[in-house]
């Protein structure tokens, strides 16, 4: 009895070490996510058509190898939001250079071979690396060869290489192979995932959502809508209409986006609106034209809400006040 014991306790000790060599990882975006940022995609854990996240879902694309925080507008990132160091590690590799625009297949030539955009690679203990893509053009603040430790400022979050919005994306890496630092083991539990993985701190999920809400006196461009530049903060009295739209993320075929418009006199519209196909992410916008004189002077208030099997998953509101 004795020496059994004893050898659980050896067991459990050197349990305990192996997993003290693993790599601790703190989020490499200063922001607070599910507020001013989110995660927009994960590691693809398919081995054939279609994608899979850790948790089973759709917020992924085929053969992805990262995760990717992502700011809400375009606005974010011009005022900058600075990418840190998951882990210390000491500068492997550094690449700039790179402009910031938003990938299409007019532009594929100038980021071929250097998808990643402006970024860095540092290496940590025992095989693992961190990579970190798509920076701001000439914000990177490390040099190859310099040590860091966790949270210290690389750079800033760009539009670098062959991406749509604005992100970082955060490739993990032991001896060379692709690790979700969600997943880590590589064994998915759909139901009830690890709730931890690499994170020094639980990271949330969230499996779509709405972004922002915002009013416009049109219906905007969805180029505006992304950038930020879409929501107007008063209207006046005699706007051509009110229009309440909603810009989301990670989508899915058979959802809603339902909006409402309320005013000083009550509601003037209730829509809902199915969502056709997945997309990474999106926006619907419902409103009113002017048919009167003018608008009852007051607050106005717009809601939006991500709907999934009958269940509302996000809402978002705003409010708007027309003189």
């Amino acid at each position: 009895m004795i020496r059994t014991v004893i050898s659980v306790i050896a067991l459990s000790c050197a349990a305990t070490f192996v997993a003290a060599q693993d790599l601790v990882l703190t989020s490499p975006i200063d922001c607070s996510l599910g507020d001013d940022c989110y995660i927009q995609q994960y590691v693809d854990h398919t081995k054939g058509k279609g994608v899979s996240d850790f948790r089973c879902s759709t917020l992924s694309y085929q053969r992805h190898k990262g995760t990717d925080f992502a700011l809400r507008t375009l606005n974010q990132m011009r005022k900058g939001v600075n990418v840190l160091a998951s882990a210390d590690g000491t500068v492997k590799s550094v690449r700039s250079g790179v402009e910031d625009i938003i990938y299409s297949a007019r532009n594929a030539d100038a980021v071929r071979g250097r998808e990643c955009g402006n970024g860095i690679v540092i290496s940590h203990q025992n095989g693992w690396e961190t990579q970190y893509c798509h920076m701001k053009s000439g914000s990177l603040k490390v040099r190859r060869g310099q040590k860091v430790r966790a949270g210290t400022v690389l750079g800033e979050i760009g539009l670098s290489g062959r991406t749509q919005f604005p992100h970082i994306h955060l490739s993990v890496r032991k001896n060379g192979k692709v690790i979700d630092p969600f997943d880590p083991d590589g064994k998915i539990t759909c139901g009830v995932p690890d709730k931890k993985g690499m994170w020094k701190n639980p990271l949330p999920y969230r499996a779509g959502g709405i972004l922002y809400v915002g009013f416009s006196d049109e219906i905007p461009t969805y180029k505006d809508v992304k950038s930020g530049r879409a929501a107007q903060t008063q209207l006046p009295s005699n706007a051509p209409a009110i229009v309440i739209f909603g810009f989301g993320f990670g989508a899915q075929k058979g959802d809603q986006m339902r909006l409402v418009l309320k005013g000083p006199t009550g509601t003037m519209l209730d829509k809902t609106i199915e969502v056709e196909k997945n997309q990474a992410q999106l926006f619907k916008a419902v409103g009113k034209r002017l048919s009167v004189e003018r608008w009852p002077n007051g607050k106005y208030s717009g809601t939006v809400s991500l709907i999934r099997n009958g269940r509302v998953i996000n809402t978002e509101r705003t409010t708007i006040s027309v003189q």
